[in-house]
């Protein structure tokens, strides 16, 4: 018996896994989204599509997930790992900033959304509780897809964009208290409403306290005793312990491990490890998201198309109406072009993949019958489907607007990820020289360096500086390489310099980069695999000491000024035409060797 079970066990991980390498990249090649490939495939290849086939055709088995139990852990742990890093791309001081939109019209759109779809679920029959389960759970739209689309056709900075940021960011909040509130309904015993939710109430109280004070008081030093140790195993395993820990304390109090992790999510923010976190659990992201979805996928029933087709295209049409009109009205009424508006109503009408983890959670607890939760996650998940044709349809079939639509200040707000910046590579003696003179122009930076404790110097200091490795590809890509107008490489690592600007050059070919080198030899190198300027230590400890000499023996500062600059030309040349001669003789050294051996 127990060897069957590993083998289901194994077996169904393997059909996961082949979804991730084989299915989800196949179907890509036809520009179709991940999210919904995993989707599709949960839905065709789990306990409700062609695994109820098994005892027809035994060989599905081994193509089939059997038991939902096998990848429902690895499920719930994608969604913490969603929830942790929505938490870690937010900061109060974004909140602040964005809260017109985001608690004004984003938390509006939830609550008359909710109250509209539950008035229309209890007409249709449903009991109260299940009518408002319903309301508030379809009153979400997908954050993971809408942004995608928006990112992948360059919109996310238009208007309709930035809007449907606000509001996917104000859905993703609501969606931790509808995480809670069904929670509750479903903690309810021989006690009356009110004493269970004060109880529900009280417990989560003590658990996001305990959450918030060890991410107050403890996270900083934990992470920096990790840093310190130099090792990247040892900083995923620390950053797996808190999002996991966290997740465990808030199940134990009733709540969903996601709160958890949201929670400190938003402590680690504020901190200089941030960044690094999010870099080391990148490799995960994509894998257990992508089994969330097929779990998510599993829960589909085909058969709720033939079993009730009138009633499930009711539900589609009508969700996507509902949803656009109130959208679109209350932009309209924060003052947003109608163009921008109805886009926007548009691209969220669709239902979102949190009404998967609500009305999952709901149906779990007996609070939704089976045949009405199924009928809903069917029409979710034709209604999520169709936000790619919905977008296009928006595009092609709403006017133009004749000119520049005039800026709404709030709308010009965006995540710190699309703001355009220069990275600095190390903060040590002359990166802070750096750095101030940035911040004495008013240039936007990034700073990040590898050593924690002077990190922590620097933080305690007031510096805005992430502690990381700039030589990582990903680490790179998190603090904004693709965003960035310039990088300025500051630290002194030959071995290291050469690898940051290889993978800079590797992203993005045009961009600025100014970087240290440790000698002229150096700096040829650097130039010859794409620095924009190299700055030798040698030549410019030289420089200036003749600088300081020619004024002291008398010679007038502008003119000793002027010959500096000169000769610092005429090296600067030097060096890129030596870069260039050494490139030249290298493809003739390979031609010459291909003659040889043709």
């Amino acid at each position: 018996m127990a060897v069957t079970n590993t083998v289901e066990i194994y077996s169904d991980l393997l059909v996961v896994l082949g979804t991730a390498g084989i299915v989800v990249p196949a179907l890509r090649r036809w520009d179709v989204s991940p999210i919904l490939s995993y989707l599709a495939a949960g839905a065709v290849l789990g306990p409700l599509g062609l695994g109820s086939q098994i005892a027809n055709f035994p060989f599905l088995y081994w193509f089939t997930v059997v038991n939902p139990d096998s990848v429902k852990e690895l499920g719930e742990l994608g969604v913490v790992f969603l929830l942790f890093l929505i938490g870690l791309e937010l900061s109060i001081k974004r909140l602040v900033t964005m809260r017109r939109l985001v608690f004004g019209l984003g938390g509006l759109q939830v609550l008359l959304t909710g109250l509209l779809l539950s008035g229309v679920a209890i007409a249709a029959g449903a009991e109260p509780a299940s009518a408002a389960i319903i309301g508030l759970s379809l009153s979400l739209s997908s954050t993971a897809i809408v942004i995608e689309l928006l990112a992948s056709q360059g919109r996310l900075t238009t208007t309709a964009g930035r809007l449907s940021f606000s509001v996917l960011l104000a859905q993703d909040l609501a969606a931790i208290a509808i995480i809670v509130f069904i929670s509750i309904l479903g903690s309810g015993g021989g006690d009356s409403l009110l004493v269970s939710i004060g109880v529900a109430l009280f417990k989560a109280a003590i658990a996001i306290g305990a959450i918030v004070l060890f991410g107050r008081f403890l996270l900083r030093p934990m992470f920096h005793l990790v840093a310190t140790a130099g090792s990247t195993e040892l900083f995923i395993a620390a950053a797996l312990f808190v999002i996991i820990g966290a997740g465990l304390l808030a199940h134990q109090a009733g709540l969903s491990m996601a709160l958890g992790a949201f929670v400190i999510a938003l402590m680690l923010a504020e901190t200089a490890y941030g960044k690094a976190i999010e870099a080391a659990i990148n490799p995960f992201k994509g894998l257990l998201l992508g089994v969330f979805f097929f779990t998510v996928g599993m829960k589909i029933d085909f058969r709720e198309f033939v079993r009730e087709p009138v009633w499930l295209i009711s539900v589609v049409v009508g969700l996507i109406a509902i949803k656009t009109l109130i959208l679109a009205g209350l932009a309209r009424a924060f003052r947003v072009p109608w163009r921008a508006a109805l886009e926007t109503g548009m691209l969220l009408g669709p239902g979102g993949e949190f009404a998967f983890v609500s009305i999952g959670l709901a149906s779990e607890l007996h609070l939704l019958p089976g045949p009405i939760a199924s009928l809903t996650l069917a029409a979710t998940a034709v209604t999520m489907a169709l936000t790619p044709l919905l977008s296009s349809a928006a595009k092609r079939l709403l006017p133009k607007p004749p000119g520049p639509a005039a800026k709404d200040q709030n709308l010009t707000l965006q995540s710190s990820a699309g703001d355009r910046h220069a990275i600095v590579v190390g903060h040590g003696r002359v990166g802070k020289v750096v750095t101030s003179l940035l911040t004495q122009h008013g240039v936007k930076f990034v700073a990040i360096d590898q050593d924690a404790a002077g990190v922590a110097r620097d933080r305690r200091a007031g510096r805005l500086v992430f502690f990381g490795d700039a030589s990582d590809p990903k680490v790179l890509d998190v603090i904004g390489l693709r965003q960035a107008t310039g990088i300025i490489i500051t630290i002194n690592a030959r071995k290291t310099i050469d690898r940051i600007v290889e993978h800079i050059r590797a992203a993005r070919p045009e961009v600025l980069i100014v970087s240290r080198a440790r000698d002229e030899d150096h700096a040829r190198r650097l130039y010859a695999v794409g620095v924009t300027d190299a700055v030798p230590e040698t030549i410019e400890a030289s420089l200036q000491l003749s600088e300081a000499a020619l004024v002291g023996l008398g010679v007038p500062t502008g003119l000793t000024i002027a010959s500096i600059h000169q000769k610092r030309d005429e090296f600067r040349h030097a060096l890129q035409q030596a870069a260039t001669q050494a490139g030249c003789d290298e493809i003739h050294a390979i031609k010459a060797k291909t003659t040889i051996h043709s």
